[in-house]
């Protein structure tokens, strides 16, 4: 019976959509590109500019004010392994791409995730979006953005952003809906405006909670270095993509240890951040 029914040429709309795209937001795409690799590039810059020592000694001072002595100790051995190996270039560009990203993240998102927390029907188109975000397959991201962007460290920060963004904005939406209904009764008891509510009261209260959606956000980000890799992104997702592609199981180890010390160290960070916000709030 399927086969009495026209193949609807949904690949076809989505070319033609693409292809418009290209040929008339061109100027977009192209200043969009220049900013993110001037970003990626500055925050490369800072990190490579100091001794690796220092960068060490400072993420480990990080850890040890937000985390406990042993996270700090566990920073300062993992970096200084990496270095050890061979990796802290390596290292240094995928930490650039994944602040980047992050960073795209966080002011597109948390802005995304108040506006939808405050009007339900913008909480309604952005829902069935996110779930489509969360559901499509990581690589399928790669495609549009090396149309739009060629190859390189830019496509990588763009499908790095679209697949990271759903937990931020999610998280903002749910910290903000949970703060107490009388909290929010006693604030327009007083007279409070719409923005005096959010900023005083609705964000501080729900930061603990957007903190928890920028921590899933960064650990997403860090898993799409390797498939970045694939699309010209440098970092330690090439030195993984080339082990698989030669078969190095020992290179492809070393890199993609690097690349777990990272993911740890950036989530213990951010995790505790979160954690102490929340003791703060009570």
């Amino acid at each position: 019976m399927v086969d009495f029914i026209p193949r609807l040429p949904l690949a076809d709309i989505i070319d033609l959509f693409v292809s418009w795209l290209t040929d008339n937001l061109s100027g977009v795409f192209q200043f969009i590109s220049v900013i993110l690799r001037g970003v990626v590039d500055g925050i490369e810059w800072l990190l490579i500019l100091p001794p690796p020592i220092v960068l060490i000694l400072l993420i480990g001072f990080i850890a040890w004010k937000t985390s406990k002595w042993r996270m700090a100790l566990f920073s300062v051995l993992g970096l200084l392994l990496i270095w050890n190996l061979g990796y802290w270039e390596h290292m240094v560009q995928t930490l650039a791409l994944v602040l980047t990203a992050v960073f795209v993240t966080i002011i597109v998102g948390i802005p995304i995730g108040i506006w939808a927390s405050q009007k339900t029907l913008v909480r309604q188109i952005v829902t069935p979006i996110l779930d489509l975000m969360q559901t499509m397959p990581a690589f399928v991201y790669l495609i549009p953005a090396i149309f739009f962007f060629n190859i390189g460290v830019v496509p990588g920060v763009v499908a790095s952003v679209i697949f990271a963004m759903p937990p931020t904005i999610r998280l903002t939406i749910l910290g903000i809906q949970q703060v107490p209904s009388d909290l929010i009764e006693a604030t327009n008891a007083f007279g409070s405006t719409t923005k005096q509510r959010l900023l005083k009261v609705q964000i501080p209260l729900a930061m603990p909670t957007i903190m928890a959606g920028i921590n899933q956000s960064i650990m997403l980000a860090l898993s799409m270095v390797v498939i970045a890799a694939m699309v010209g992104a440098p970092g330690l997702g090439t030195e993984v993509y080339r082990a698989v592609t030669q078969i190095q199981t020992g290179v492809g180890f070393e890199a993609g240890l690097a690349i777990v010390i990272i993911a740890i160290i950036l989530d213990r960070i951010t995790q505790n951040i979160g954690n102490k916000k929340q003791g703060g709030t009570q």
